[in-house]
């Protein structure tokens, strides 16, 4: 497509919430798609901006930091760099990753505030929420447990329950408490600002309607619009931007109606940045700019619906969002990435064995872009070795190494063009447009398989032509030389349709091929209708990719499931019947020394201790020589139970019972070190 003029496009992903490390997972869904996309434009040499940043307030932040005992300040700086790292290894190109706590953030969320408050578009209200005396704060649904209303689960979750699934107001809860303290909840009335939601149903359904987006877009949005409904925006809080009113003290605006405007802020930071503060208008009150929006399907009720009624509401020309090309979810070996699981890989682990390349690829080749897809080991392994290895690189190893063999490493020129030769040019030039439209339409799997399609079919073409057995004749060698040249054009086209997906090494083969300037300043276009200059001197061949063995492999997938299994709940044994307090006391627990150990003759298990109780020295036998050598007990002050009756064992008569706790294999001996022997313990 020839282009007259630059398009400027506005690219956005998601914006990560700060409260975690990132994962492959999200890579798939809103973040690899993104910028695939804006490498792509940028080639195609429009005029691209593409954005994102950390999404850094909200209950979530407040309660995993407290969690932590971190500010919450302190906690989003730790996972904003953890994840602007993470963007940075694998090469993401954002032209800015801001955050929404920097200083410019809450001017343009309060304006838009203020506007849709003059228009009408929100209420006050006063409303009843749950009040903790103890720690003196209204909590959020987040904070809160209790008794379901439905089922009566006693640890229902403040907006459900995990046992009936039932949704309800955390008001709704019985005995509501604390689920950080447990402290009894009460109802208090606090005033709130709510966004009315339902009077943009019919503009939202109207413009919805003039989109050509994806179904799963398209068909959800439409019924969320149909039950549209006032929302509150406001929360009792001390993290967060302020509502900008008189008597607001410690209301905040929610996370949700201020993270969207974080795609606005973060324009604004990158044109201060840039010395020119005005320039983010020329991106967002554009008319003629492009605004596409790379989202998991999560988040499709907020920027299909809310944050365009927000935008529709208030009184700057904003862009509303042109594409919304929305992912499904990406798993893991068949389940959701769970840190708290232990379903999740290491990263920094990760990449000591493997290339930010191969796992772009790979996500890429199964992109969640129609239905939920998942990353798995064999999978990974299969694409770094059939196509990444065994395709790609294969055909750039072969082409380049046998040109340095027989043509002095310079591209050769082509004498008369075979039928066989014509056809592969043409394939070439087919096969590139059709990698044009598939990057044009967000199809990031079918470009993924069509650039693996021009690799073998390079492959296929120089296995056909045989330049091996032309470079042995003299009469000969000029065919075997247009074979040749005819392949450098196939790994130039294959370099620059495969850089948006794997830059490291498609800038890799652009040097390979004698180019001295990064590729990815170059324009599409071009490169796609100018031949490779004859003469032109070749760079040294390299390795792209290296073999991942079965063993590899299956060591991987062993250490997910022990990660896996050390993360499962610990499974305790159940309390006894309950007891009074009289029948504790009738237990007479005292301090002994043990002046001898030894093992009971024809056991495995048992000591025969002598233990020193101050008043008198007695023999107690005890099952404890699995976990303790007879040294290591002398001179130990053990906690013993004086008044048990004697029982025999192995024929010898115990007196009394040494006490110790057990947690599944181990066991360890109750010690007290500060006590003397016959000290009593209650």
């Amino acid at each position: 497509m020839n282009q007259i003029s630059k398009q400027k496009i506005l690219i956005t992903s998601a914006l990560p919430y700060a409260n975690g490390p990132l994962h492959f997972g999200h890579m798939a869904g809103a973040y690899l798609p993104g910028d695939t996309y804006a490498r792509f434009q940028r080639l195609k040499n429009h005029d691209v901006l593409y954005i994102c940043g950390s999404d850094e307030y909200g209950v979530a932040i407040t309660m995993s930091a407290e969690l932590a005992k971190r500010s919450p300040k302190e906690h989003v700086d730790l996972f904003h760099q953890v994840n602007a790292d993470l963007f940075k290894k694998l090469n993401f190109s954002f032209d800015h990753y801001s955050r929404t706590t920097w200083k410019g953030h809450k001017l343009p969320v309060q304006e838009i505030f203020l506007d849709l408050l003059k228009n009408g578009f929100i209420e006050e209200r006063v409303t009843d929420q749950l009040y903790s005396e103890s720690e003196k704060r209204f909590l959020a649904d987040r904070y809160v447990v209790g008794k379901c209303p439905k089922c009566g689960f006693e640890n229902a979750r403040g907006d459900e329950c995990p046992s009936c699934g039932a949704s309800y107001e955390a008001t709704d809860l019985i005995n509501p408490r604390s689920k950080l303290s447990n402290a009894p909840l009460i109802h208090r009335s606090t005033k709130h600002w709510f966004l009315l939601l339902d009077q943009f149903k019919d503009k939202i359904m109207a413009w919805i309607d003039t989109k050509n987006w994806k179904p799963n877009v398209v068909n959800f949005i439409r019924g969320y619009v149909k039950e549209m409904h006032p929302r509150a925006i406001t929360r009792d809080s001390e993290w967060g931007v302020p509502v900008p009113l008189p008597g607001s003290e410690g209301k905040v605006l929610y996370v949700w109606f201020d993270a969207p405007i974080g795609y606005i802020s973060a324009t604004m930071e990158w044109a201060q940045q840039q010395g020119s503060p005005e320039r983010w208008k020329d991106y967002w009150q554009d008319a003629q700019t492009k605004l596409v929006q790379f989202i998991g399907k999560d988040n499709i009720p907020f920027h299909a619906a809310i944050f365009p009624a927000m935008l529709m509401g208030q009184n700057q020309p904003y862009k509303l969002v042109d594409e919304l090309p929305a992912n499904e979810f990406y798993k893991l070996e068949g389940k959701q990435f769970s840190k708290s699981d232990g379903w999740y890989i290491d990263l920094e682990d990760f990449f000591t064995r493997y290339t930010p390349d191969q796992i772009r690829y790979t996500i890429a080749a199964n992109a969640p872009e129609t239905s939920d897809s998942e990353f798995t080991w064999k999978d990974f392994q299969s694409r770094c070795n059939s196509e990444l290895l065994g395709k790609y690189g294969n055909l750039v190893n072969r082409v380049m190494v046998f040109a340095k063999n027989q043509c002095a490493g310079v591209i050769p020129s082509p004498a008369v063009l075979e039928p066989i030769d014509q056809t592969f040019l043409e394939k070439i030039n087919e096969v590139v447009q059709q990698i044009n439209e598939a990057y044009e339409g967000f199809r990031l799997r079918r470009a993924s398989q069509l650039m693996m399609e021009l690799a073998g079919i390079g492959n296929a073409y120089f296995d056909a032509k045989k330049p091996w057995s032309d470079a042995k004749q003299s009469e000969t060698r000029a065919r075997m030389e247009t074979t040749l040249a005819c392949c450098f054009e196939c790994l130039k086209s294959l370099a620059l349709v495969s850089s948006p997906i794997i830059p490291e090494t498609a800038q890799k083969v652009w040097q390979m091929l004698g180019e001295s300037t990064p590729l990815s300043e170059q324009k599409w276009d071009e490169i796609v209708n100018r031949r490779l200059q004859s003469g032109q001197k070749l760079g040294e061949p390299m390795i792209l990719f290296q073999k991942i063995e079965d063993s590899e492999i299956e060591a991987e997938v062993a250490k997910l499931h022990e990660k896996a299994e050390a993360a499962k709940p610990k499974e305790y044994v159940p309390l006894k019947t309950a007891i009074t307090i009289d029948e504790l006391d009738k237990v007479d627990l005292r301090i002994g020394i043990v002046l001898k150990a030894e093992p009971v003759p024809k056991s495995k298990k048992l000591l025969k201790l002598s233990v020193d109780l101050g008043f008198e020295i007695r023999t107690i036998v005890s099952g404890i020589s699995q976990f303790y050598d007879v040294e290591n007990l002398v001179g130990k002050r053990v906690v013993v139970v004086a008044n048990l009756k004697p029982a025999t064992l192995m024929g010898i008569q115990s007196q009394g019972m040494v006490l110790a706790g057990s947690d599944g294999p181990s066991l360890e001996v109750l010690s007290i070190n500060s006590l003397s022997p016959g000290s009593t313990v209650s």
